[in-house]
């Protein structure tokens, strides 16, 4: 946990510690992270996942209230086995879970899949982070209302779940990669070249 609370996000990342799973490994630790844009409120504002618990505290906004959009939302969960695991080919597991609304031309993209991965894998490679034995699933999602809700719009989720094992017990590197990886799901650009990102808020 101690290189975590080291590791340097975007401040676009509202970052914080969730409750971790306690069947995949003796130890292990969780943070949620969602990325918001503050927009006029045009649809409800979905919230995925065990990340969402790490904000619950928020008091819903009225139907004409501005309010900070979601863009995308995920979970990195760092587990530990002192025995070690030879399905993992180490002592450390990463799994991880982003997910994100798409615009629907993106959405309908048939490469969207290959390219989620190819984010992931870049990420790790520009900070550094050594890896091995990494897989994962990116999943698109159509989501159509009905009834009283079928005013609401069709909308397409990107979905993408993956795991690898960290060379070195140091999981800093990967946690800011895969901060990375969820400003890149939501949309964000790329930080300049040369340009450090500030440190997140300190993790509880």
């Amino acid at each position: 946990m101690g290189t975590l609370r080291k590791a340097q996000c975007r401040p676009e990342l509202k970052l914080g510690e969730i409750p971790a799973p306690t069947r995949l490994a003796p130890y292990a630790v969780a943070m949620g992270a969602e990325v918001f844009s503050h927009a006029p409120r045009t649809r409800q504002r979905p919230v995925h996942g065990p990340a969402a618990l790490a904000f619950a505290a928020e008091s819903p906004a009225s139907p004409d209230d501005d309010e900070d959009s979601e863009l995308a939302t995920g979970r990195f969960i760092l587990l530990h086995d002192p025995e070690g695991s030879a399905v993992w080919e180490g002592e450390f597991r990463i799994v991880t879970y982003i997910r994100a609304q798409l615009e629907p031309d993106m959405g309908n993209d048939a490469m969207l899949g290959p390219v989620a991965w190819t984010w992931l894998v870049e990420a790790l490679e520009n900070h550094g982070a050594r890896y091995r034995a990494a897989g994962g699933t990116a999943t698109r999602i159509l989501s159509e209302s009905f009834g009283t809700l079928a005013g609401r719009p069709e909308t397409i989720d990107i979905e993408l779940r993956a795991s690898w094992t960290p060379v070195t017990p140091d999981a800093g590197a990967h946690l800011e990669a895969w901060s990375d990886m969820v400003c890149t799901f939501a949309g964000l650009p790329p930080l300049p070249p040369g340009v450090t990102p500030l440190p997140s808020r300190r993790l509880n």
